[in-house]
C-alpha cells in the first residue's frame, strides 16, 4: 500500500500559527498533524508515503529526518518553487510511486474514523458486476455550497454549486435533481492508470476538476460512510475544537 500526504499548503486560514510554521507541523493533543497521518497510514498498511511540501518546507522535512520517517519509507515531493494545487501536486510525484498499485491521497488536515484499509481496497478489487475502480473518493452528508454528483450506482457523473446553480459534468443531459449529492471529504484513492492522463493537464489543476474531465469515460466512484466522523482542521475554530474530537474517535 501506498499514499501520498498533501502538506504543501499556505494554511492561511490558520493564521497566525501558520505565520511561523507549516500547517502539517500543528499540534493536535500534543502530536503535529503529519505525524497523526502517518501513523494512521502505517496502521492501514502503508509502507511508502510521499509528502509534497511548500511552505516552510525544511521544517517537515526535518521533522521528518529527525524521526527516522516514523519508520516508513516517506519520499518528499518538493514544490517550494510553484505550489501545484491537488491535481498538479499528484502529477509531480508520479515518478515516486510505484506503478502497479493504486495510491491513498490524504488531506494533512483531515482527523476521521475511516477504515483507510478498507477505503484503499475498494480501488484495488473488482466489485460484483463493476470494472476495477479508477479511483475511489469519500464523500460525506456534510452541509455545504459545492457537492460532486453521482448516479445510481455511486458513480460520478457532476459537480454543483448550490448557492450560484453552476452546474459542470461532461454529460450535457444531466438531470442534477435525479443524481445523489454529497460532500468530498478530503481522501480518495487514485489508479496509476490515470497518470498518462494527467500528462495533458497544466502543471497546475485542481484533482477534482481532473476527475470530472474524465468521469465519462473512466471509473470514478464515491464512497460513504454511514457513521463518518470527520474533522477538517483548516481553520483556527475547528483546531479548538480538535481535542474534544479526538476523544471522541477513540470512544
Amino acid at each position: 500500500m501506498q499514499a501520498m500526504i498533501f502538506a504543501a499548503g499556505m494554511g492561511t486560514r490558520l493564521k497566525p500559527l501558520t505565520d511561523t510554521m507549516p500547517k502539517a507541523m500543528v499540534t493536535v493533543g500534543g502530536q503535529p498533524l503529519i505525524q497523526r497521518v502517518i501513523a494512521r497510514l502505517k496502521a492501514a498498511g502503508t509502507t511508502r508515503i510521499v509528502v509534497n511540501v511548500h511552505h516552510f518546507a525544511n521544517q517537515i522535512v526535518s521533522y521528518l529526518h529527525d524521526n527516522n520517517n516514523f519508520g516508513v519509507d516517506i519520499r518528499i515531493s518538493d514544490e517550494t518553487e510553484k505550489l501545484l494545487e491537488t491535481g498538479g501536486g499528484i502529477k509531480k510525484a508520479a515518478p515516486l510511486f510505484n506503478d502497479n498499485e493504486p495510491i491513498l491521497i490524504h488531506n494533512v488536515d483531515i482527523l476521521s474514523n475511516v477504515d483507510l484499509a478498507k477505503l484503499y481496497n475498494l480501488a484495488c478489487c473488482e466489485e460484483e458486476g463493476k470494472a476495477v475502480a479508477d479511483a475511489v473518493v469519500l464523500v460525506s452528508n456534510r452541509v455545504t455550497k459545492r457537492y460532486l454528483l453521482f448516479d445510481d450506482d455511486m458513480n460520478l457523473v457532476g459537480w454543483t454549486n448550490i448557492e450560484t446553480g453552476e452546474v459542470k459534468s461532461p454529460f450535457l443531459q444531466l438531470d442534477v435533481n435525479k443524481c445523489h449529492r454529497y460532500a468530498f471529504a478530503g481522501i480518495h484513492v487514485v489508479s496509476p492508470r490515470l497518470f498518462t492522463l494527467m500528462g495533458t493537464f497544466p502543471d497546475k489543476f485542481g484533482i477534482i476538476d481532473f476527475y470530472l474531465s474524465i468521469c465519462a469515460t473512466h471509473h470514478v466512484r464515491g464512497y460513504v460512510k454511514n457513521d463518518l466522523k470527520l474533522m477538517d482542521i483548516g481553520k483556527l475554530d475547528t483546531l479548538h475544537q480538535a481535542e474534544a474530537f479526538l476523544s471522541e474517535l477513540e470512544c
